[in-house]
């Protein structure tokens, strides 16, 4: 129970946090929002622009405040506040002569307050004592100033009573407003001396942090402490929230006047949903606001698709990240927040479907590596194949339909190409992942040893590698086109060098190196020698990769160790060293054609002398000169030298055979 009331308490606290962190961000964005008149001369242009520039670092510094100094600010804040309220209606009681009249008209033409006069006293009496109250507690007096404010506070209502004139009545207000302001004033000044120590404290913390552990690492430990991503989001809904009751209440006044009363039409609840959209990215902090809407959005999918298909990865929890990034980086692409309104409507809606497609994109990159496990492992049940298969269907029928629609609704242009050439690329490699998949099933399905599957498996990736590089190369054509001739900017420019560089230049790279290796595996394995018939009878072993018996011919390396050709060449993808003896894999001309072949347990074919083909001097010699039996120690069994299941496939990359080999071979892009 205890436990529980803590945690009620902690997150009662991370709440207050951040919505005590949201004002600031309202006051920044009304600063950049706000008319600027450069005619208003120089003494006036530079008061506005001092205005602005504090404006804007109070606010920024707040902001960044620490939890405690967060609190003690706003502590001070409303006790201002409190105090200014109780200041404000002490003087307009005073201030009309008719005062019952006056406070019977309230705002909007309610009756909130009673007409009676001692009735009106008393409700006055017991607000500016709960104001006074507030104000000493919050400022945290001693008792006696404390009963002097409060004091202060409740002495202009006794002129309302005793019904004094009303000069003397202001007099007694002002009075007691002056008292309270330098009462106020005075308790400010007492914490300047904390203010000093808590901005220095965190200038030295930042300036420590940067030091030790550069500005990255300051401006993420910053972005987690304040939760700028939840103010963000806070901030963005509040500010929809509040604009569309202003736009309900236009709407009906106006219809209202107009004679309709009638309920809201689609057209107008069309109208009045295009109009919040266009006011939610009309600024910069509006676009981060609707970015990070969209990151709470895009992680809660990301998290149920993973659900659904039954993948534990970490590394695909990164859709929150990837797609609000992606969604400011277009909107900063094409000057979003500084379009007109019916342009800028048009612009958000192209930058969603690229937004979308991108998504659509990672989706795949997550189910991909699922499929081509379940596959490969030769799961048989059905409940774990279905949920995968499912959402690769879908990733498939999305991108058709999408194509689809927007052919038949919009014309032809740069903006309606991309969209197209990502759906299809996206179509294409969901078709190569289910191909993979299917010989995959296959080769589980007849249980045999499929030499060729590698082939296969390669061929299929490389088709789909070769169509993304040439999709690759068309799309920073595209590109290349609209910043020549439609939209050009900085932005653009540099997301079309990365673009060369991870998309074309990378995956042309990474394409043609494993084409060479293959090929010079290949080249490997035909140069080592083949057993085939009697000889592969009388071995009597298995593969020392895959531990399955030689069926067919079996190759022998310089070594003296056999392997599958198949098993061999996968081996050869990652290193060129034998996997029993790690000895390089080569074979000189007057050795191979003379070289018998033995098992991995030193089994030496009959009729065969290993001897006449050691080298002059060897270990062989020096043996037999000492004595020693060297029959024995070439009997002497190899396999003593024992790896673990995972050892023998991490050398060099600290990566299992199998993962490496299909991220590698059969998959050059890395997707």
């Amino acid at each position: 129970m205890a436990s529980a009331n803590v945690r009620i308490g902690q997150q009662a606290l991370t709440v207050l946090d951040v919505a005590l962190r949201v004002p600031c961000i309202f006051i920044i964005d009304a600063i950049f929002n706000s008319y600027y008149d450069p005619g208003s001369g120089w003494a006036g242009t530079a008061g506005k622009i001092l205005i602005r520039v504090m404006g804007i670092t109070v606010s920024s510094v707040v902001l960044v405040l620490s939890q405690k100094a967060l609190f003690k600010v706003y502590t001070l804040f409303f006790a201002v506040l409190l105090g200014v309220a109780a200041v404000l209606i002490n003087y307009h009681a005073t201030s009309h002569i008719d005062f019952y009249s006056a406070y019977y008209k309230a705002a909007l033409g309610f009756r909130l307050l009673p007409r009676n006069g001692p009735t009106l006293w008393l409700g006055m009496a017991v607000v500016q004592l709960l104001f006074g109250m507030g104000y000493v507690v919050l400022l945290n007096l001693q008792s006696v100033f404390a009963a002097l404010m409060v004091l202060d506070i409740m002495i202009p209502l006794l002129g309302l009573i005793i019904e004094l004139p009303v000069d003397v009545r202001q007099l007694v207000a002002v009075a007691s407003g002056l008292a309270l302001a330098l009462n106020t004033a005075v308790c400010l000044a007492l914490k300047l001396k904390w203010f000093y120590y808590s901005c220095r404290y965190v200038y030295l913390l930042v300036r420590h942090m940067y030091r030790i552990y550069g500005l990255q690492l300051l401006v993420e430990d910053t972005w987690k402490r304040i939760r700028f991503p939840d103010v963000l989001r806070v901030f963005w809904f509040t500010r929809m929230t509040v604009q569309a009751i202003i736009l309900v209440y236009v709407v009906k006044v106006v219809r209202h006047e107009s004679g309709d009363h009638s309920y809201l039409t689609w057209d107008v609840f069309w109208d009045l949903f295009s109009n919040l959209i266009i006011s939610g990215c009309d600024s910069m902090l509006t676009v981060l606001g609707m970015s990070a809407v969209i990151s709470s959005i895009a992680h809660y999918l990301g998290l149920s698709i993973l659900a659904f298909i039954g993948s534990t990865e970490e590394e695909d929890k990164r859709l929150g990240f990837v797609a609000p990034v992606l969604f400011f980086i277009l909107a900063l692409q094409t000057g979003l927040s500084g379009l007109d309104p019916e342009e800028r409507l048009v612009r958000l809606s192209r930058n969603m479907c690229l937004l979308l497609t991108a998504i659509l994109h990672f989706i795949h990159g997550m189910t991909d590596p699922v499929l081509m496990s379940l596959s490969a492992s030769h799961v048989s049940s059905f409940r774990r194949h279905f949920p995968v298969l499912l959402v690769s269907l879908c990733l498939f029928v999305l991108p058709v339909v999408l194509s689809y629609a927007l052919w038949h609704y919009y014309a032809l242009n740069t903006w309606l190409f991309a969209v197209t050439a990502f759906c299809v690329e996206l179509c294409l490699k969901v078709v190569v992942s289910l191909t993979v998949y299917g010989l995959f099933m296959v080769d589980g399905y007849y249980n045999v040893l499929w030499e060729k599957l590698d082939d296969y498996v390669y061929y299929v990736r490389s088709m789909g590698s070769v169509i993304e590089f040439v999709f690759g190369v068309i799309m920073f054509g595209n590109g290349a086109y609209t910043m020549m001739f439609e939209a050009g900017s900085k932005i653009r420019a540099c997301m079309m060098c990365l673009h060369a560089y991870f998309n074309i230049y990378l995956q042309a790279k990474n394409g043609w190196k494993t084409f060479i290796n293959r090929r010079t595996a290949v080249k490997k394995i035909n140069s080592l020698p083949e057993v085939k018939g009697d000889q592969l009878r009388d071995i009597e072993d298995v593969c020392a990769i895959c531990y399955q018996e030689f069926a067919t011919s079996a190759r022998i390396t310089p070594c003296q160790h056999y392997f599958h050709a198949l098993c061999l060449r996968k081996w050869l993808y990652i290193q060129d060293t034998c996997p029993m003896c790690h000895q390089k894999v080569y074979i000189e001309e007057e050795v191979r054609d003379k070289a018998p072949f033995s098992n991995n347990n030193g089994y030496v074919a009959p009729g065969e002398d290993l001897g006449q083909f050691a080298e002059p001097g060897g270990a062989e010699d020096e043996a037999a000169a000492g004595g020693a039996e060297p029959e024995n120690e070439l009997l002497e069994d190899n396999d003593s030298i024992e790896y673990d299941e995972d050892e023998w496939g991490t050398q060099n990359r600290e990566t299992p055979i199998e993962e490496d080999y299909i991220n590698d071979d059969t998959d050059s892009n890395g997707d």
